[in-house]
């Protein structure tokens, strides 16, 4: 068998992969926290009843309508991103430059809530300080991304913006750690509720950095051309 027909058959099981699959997934696992943004921008246009839990959000709330609506933004149009067809075409720059401030609106806003509301007592402290973490985290990848495609770092940028989806998805794989918790052993208390928060975040994070290796590997293989700085320099998300 010849290099030319061994090379032939690679091109055509790749270009078979469901590239889509990706995509569709995230935006379904998006959809939760998104869902939950929507209800609540409707409570709070449409006068709702004001409990204990949520008057916070009706005494200040601007800080919740931006991290709603920029969570959904970058949430929606980061899971594009991964649909390799749509990387090597002008839209990844324009809405990579849409999606990118939308992520630092919900990473800044996601900062404040933690520092200013009077969050229940079930998040507890530990929450509290994962919370902290995870917001700057968000928004400093989001910023090292920037700088990395400003001198044209392709593989660094890709590298960093997953991360912050990574972080900014955590709401949707939090509704995942838990439901089995919540089905078999019922509410969780303050511990156990921070430890299921903080795996959602973890969980993504690790699923993550496997992306992030399987991709450099695959740019690394022999006869594989990584694109020219110069093609790349207005991209915002990879």
């Amino acid at each position: 068998m010849t290099a030319t027909t061994t090379a032939g058959r690679v091109t055509r099981r790749t270009r078979k992969r469901p590239e889509w699959l990706a995509p569709a997934g995230l935006i379904v696992l998006s959809l939760v926290p998104i869902a939950a943004g929507a209800f609540r921008l409707t409570d709070l246009t449409t006068g709702g009843t004001v409990t204990p839990e949520n008057a916070r959000f009706f005494a200040s709330p601007v800080p919740v309508i931006a991290h709603i609506i920029g969570s959904s933004v970058f949430l929606l149009l980061g899971a594009l991103q991964f649909a390799p067809s749509l990387r090597r075409r002008r839209w990844h720059r324009i809405s990579g430059r849409i999606a990118a401030p939308a992520g630092l609106v919900s990473a800044l806003s996601a900062l404040w809530m933690t520092l200013f509301y009077a969050m229940p007592a079930i998040n507890g402290p530990g929450l509290y300080v994962m919370r902290l973490v995870f917001a700057t985290g968000m928004a400093a990848a989001i910023v090292v991304a920037f700088i990395a495609i400003r001198r044209g770092d392709v593989s660094t940028h890709s590298a960093w913006m997953t991360r912050a989806y990574a972080i900014g998805l955590g709401a949707g794989t939090q509704v995942f750690t838990f439901l089995p918790w919540t089905l078999f052993f019922g509410a969780p208390d303050q511990f156990v509720h921070t430890v299921l928060m903080g795996a959602g975040w973890v969980i993504n994070l690790a699923v993550a950095e496997v992306v992030i290796r399987r991709r450099a590997r695959g740019t690394r293989r022999p006869g594989t051309r990584r694109p020219a700085p110069s093609a790349v320099a207005g991209a915002h998300l990879s």
